[in-house]
This record gives structure tokens, C-alpha cells and sequence, in this order.
């Protein structure tokens, strides 16, 4: 009896050993590989792929991914033209029989152009709430709603935005930060930073209405949509969220990058005529986004223009993107700023 209990563990180890041996096999199986491999490429590279059969095992099929994206390889080549910006995984799907195996390299893709520079000139100033933290920047008609952060203070506002004025205002539960908002269907939508928590309120009423969770995003920071009704989120990252406007569940993600570099601490969103607006956290400029691939194709300089409100102990960074459908113009102000600045954005 003691014998045989001495047995089943061994024999269940030696078991265990074997399929973890097999498994090993199959994963080293096939390689992928790039010819002339860099460490970067851009949306103009073509790669020249090769995928080394290691035991020579009889394939039916090889399909190819980037990403979750399927890609076609054609004569061993992967054209990058089109395809989304970011630091991607290449993938091998090889069916044998009744066998599946995989091979996968690594490909960082950045952006084929040098983003353009822009400077700003101001047209007008309006009095801002120097309480407010502001957090998101959106405008309806003529007038403007604001989410505003910090526990114990954050909130949504309807203001008039001439004079300043709060025309409503819902105060968040202590226990949460208020992030992002923009507003679509004749509703508001209000992130919070790390409650994985979303509000929804009607427009007319500011009644709050629903809410909902964040999925692979663990943060909320910004918030916009399209003109086809397409909600866009950051999270603080170097990514940039899609949601679905019906369930608020996350489909897709951009990764944010210019010519050479990630773009990380991606903040404040605005909607632009069929682009992202989007300010850098701690860094007083904007980045103008290509929604599609996730390439900065613009840089708005706006640094200095703190320097044009009243200087205070709990002055922070520029942090509220507001567009009203004309046409260089953007509202602009900034987390427990005391003006809202009207601005024409000039090239360089």
C-alpha cells in the first residue's frame, strides 16, 4: 500500500513532464522572421517575412496577425501602408491536420510624417471659475458643460461661458474623481479617474441616468466622440479607446506616436473637424491625431499660455479643449484656472 502511494505522485510527475515536453515542441515548432530586421519601421515600409519550418511539418494553412488584426502576406511580403501606429506583435497561425502552432516576432510601427507646429494667437478672454479642476472641455450649441476633478469637489457644469457663470451644477460623490466628458444623443457622459466608473446624465436635466465600467482601460481621463457616433477615451496611457455608443464597451484602441516616439500621458480629448485633439498631461501643448492610425500629424504650442492667468498656489496644468465648429478656433483653459481663452491657431 505505501508503495503504491509512492507511485501514483511519480507517475503523475513523470505524466506532467511529458505533456509539458510535447507543448515545448510545438512551440518551437516554426519561427517568424523579418528580413533586415530594425527596430523601427513606418506605415511606408514593406516587411519581407520568413517562416522557418524547424521540423519540417507537413502545413495546411498559415494565416497572419498584427495585433488581432488579420493581414494578408503576399510573396512573403507585409505591406505597412494603412496600418494602425504602435508596438505590435507580428503572429503565425500554422494549421497541420488537426494541430495548431504559432511563431511571433515583435514590429514597432511609427508615423511616416513630421508633425507640423503650430503656434496660437488669443482673441478673446473670459472669466473661468478659479476653483474649478478642470478636467473635460465640451461645448453644446452655445453652451458650455465642464467636468471638474479632485475628491470631495468634483462635479458637472452647465456654464455660460461669456461670463463664467455656472447655470447647474452636480456634485460626484466624495468618493470619486471626475475625469472626461462629452456628450452625444442628447447625453452626458462623465469619467472618473480610478473608480472604473462612468456616469451617464440626460442633457436637459443633468438627472444622472446610468452608469457604466471601463474594460481593459483601467483609468479614465478624456473623453470625445465623432460624427458618426463613435466615443473615444483615454486612459493615460499612450492609447486612445473606442467605445460603443450603445453599451460604452471598448472595441478597438490607437496607439499614439509621431515620426520617432510613443506619446504617453495622452489627457484631454477634443473632436476636431475628423481629427483628435489631445493635450499631454503636464505638457502645455496638444497633439493633433489621425483617429484612424493614431499618428500625431500636428503640435499645438501652447506653454506660455499659463503664464497669462493669475498665479496662484493651486495653479495647474492646461487641461480643458473645447471647439465650437469654427473654423482655427479652440476655447482653451486649465485646472483651477481663473480665464478661458479664445484662441486662433496659426502654423508655424
Amino acid at each position: 500500500m505505501k508503495t503504491h502511494n509512492i507511485l501514483v505522485p511519480t507517475l503523475l510527475v513523470l505524466l506532467m513532464g511529458s505533456c509539458g515536453g510535447n507543448s515545448e515542441d510545438k512551440k518551437d515548432a516554426f519561427s517568424l522572421e523579418i528580413k533586415n530586421q530594425k527596430k523601427t519601421y513606418t506605415t511606408e515600409d514593406v516587411l519581407t517575412i520568413s517562416l522557418n519550418n524547424k521540423k519540417n511539418i507537413e502545413t495546411d494553412s498559415v494565416v497572419y496577425f498584427l495585433n488581432k488584426d488579420r493581414v494578408s502576406i503576399t510573396d512573403n511580403t507585409l505591406s505597412l501602408s494603412g496600418k494602425k501606429l504602435g508596438e505590435k506583435t507580428l503572429r503565425a497561425q500554422i494549421y497541420s491536420d488537426d494541430e495548431t502552432y504559432e511563431a511571433s516576432t515583435k514590429v514597432t510601427i511609427l508615423s511616416s510624417i513630421k508633425p507640423k507646429l503650430y503656434t496660437y494667437k488669443v482673441l478673446e478672454t473670459y472669466p473661468h471659475d478659479i476653483n474649478a479642476y478642470t478636467q473635460g472641455l465640451e461645448f453644446e450649441n452655445d453652451t458650455l458643460y465642464e467636468s471638474t476633478g479632485q475628491y470631495k469637489e468634483s462635479s458637472l457644469r452647465k456654464t455660460d461661458y461669456r461670463t463664467g457663470e455656472v447655470l447647474q451644477k452636480v456634485s460626484l460623490p466624495d468618493q470619486y474623481f471626475g475625469e472626461g466628458l462629452t456628450i452625444l444623443n442628447n447625453k452626458i457622459y462623465q469619467l472618473t479617474w480610478r473608480e472604473n466608473t462612468g456616469f451617464i446624465y440626460n442633457l436637459k436635466s443633468m438627472e444622472q441616468t446610468g452608469t457604466f465600467v471601463y474594460g481593459e482601460s483601467k483609468e479614465g481621463w478624456g473623453l470625445c466622440h465623432d460624427a458618426e457616433k463613435n466615443i473615444y477615451k483615454s486612459d493615460g496611457t499612450d492609447r486612445i479607446w473606442t467605445l460603443n455608443s450603445n453599451t460604452l464597451a471598448e472595441m478597438d484602441y490607437i496607439e499614439i506616436f509621431t515620426n520617432t516616439s510613443k506619446i504617453n500621458s495622452v489627457n484631454e480629448l477634443e473632436w476636431v473637424e475628423g481629427k483628435i485633439y489631445a493635450n499631454v498631461y503636464q505638457q502645455g501643448s496638444i497633439a493633433i491625431i489621425d483617429p484612424s492610425n493614431g499618428a500625431v500629424e500636428g503640435v499645438i504650442d501652447l506653454t506660455d499660455l499659463k503664464d497669462k492667468v493669475t498665479q496662484h498656489p493651486k495653479l495647474d496644468v492646461l487641461n480643458g479643449i473645447a471647439y465650437k465648429g469654427e473654423p482655427n478656433i479652440l476655447y482653451i483653459t486649465g485646472k483651477n484656472w481663473d480665464k478661458l481663452f479664445k484662441i486662433e491657431i496659426i502654423q508655424k
